[in-house]
């Protein structure tokens, strides 16, 4: 699978090889700034590939300048799922579409090997991350997990306890389809959540208060999905994003 590019085009294909698995692993220092202590080591990636997993690596020529990688999991009562533990792009090749068309051929083996869920945690203050989740590949959020990871080196992090939300991706969905063909799939939001705009500068500039708006925003994930609403759909405003909560069958 090919992804088009202004300079070229964008080879995206699973990674098999040492070398490449290896160059993946250093991709994550480049993107993340991350210390040795908190990558993911060449282990786990080979290990993903021998398993039942998938390691991604997008090419411009033969330059790697993205990954994606996806380990076999197991849900209470039997079904097989993906978690989708990582995937990134170095910061030249962004707002490209690049993200996306991982995503696009993650699902598609994922589809080959008759898995038909993928899930992934993201950090509900990365807003165009949020927006491309929910409205451009059509998952769904249920849960929310404080400080998943533990604080990390990672300057992206700004840190702040890893709290996350978690996609489900249900691949064969009528929603999903929907979605991947340009069309909406919006149920009426009976809910919003706010994020502002600010927190990304917030991180580095005022961490205490940005440490208060997500202590806030956890708040009120946290009440609704125990309520029993689901984030169904997100919509960035002047001031911020905001998450569009509904109903959804448990």
């Amino acid at each position: 699978m090919a992804a088009g590019q202004a300079d070229g085009v964008i080879e995206i294909r699973e990674l098999t090889r040492l070398d490449e698995l290896q160059e993946a692993v250093r991709l994550q220092k480049e993107i993340w700034g991350f210390s040795d202590a908190d990558m993911l080591p060449l282990r786990l990636f080979v290990v993903a590939t021998k398993i039942g997993g998938n390691v991604l690596g997008a090419f411009d020529r033969e330059h790697m300048v993205g990954f994606s990688i996806a380990i076999p999991g197991i849900k209470p009562g039997g079904r097989l799922y993906w978690h989708s533990n990582m995937m990134g792009v170095t910061a030249a090749y962004r707002n490209r579409g690049l993200g996306r068309a991982l995503k696009l051929r993650q699902r598609e083996c994922a589809l080959r090997q008759g898995i038909d869920l993928i899930e992934w945690t993201f950090d509900p203050l990365e807003l165009k991350n949020a927006y491309f989740n929910i409205e451009r590949l059509g998952v769904i959020v249920r849960r929310y997990v404080l400080n998943q990871y533990g604080y990390t080196s990672s300057p992206l992090h700004g840190g702040l306890p890893t709290d996350r939300c978690v996609a489900e991706w249900h691949l064969t969905s009528t929603r999903v389809e929907k979605i991947l063909a340009g069309e909406q799939d919006r149920p009426t939001p009976t809910r919003r959540i706010s994020v502002p705009r600010e927190i990304s500068a917030l991180r580095s500039q005022d961490p205490l208060r940005a440490r208060e708006i997500q202590s806030s925003v956890s708040r009120q994930f946290l009440q609704a999905f125990d309520g029993g609403l689901a984030v169904t759909g997100f919509e960035l405003t002047e001031h911020g994003g905001d998450y569009l909560l509904s109903p959804w069958p448990s």
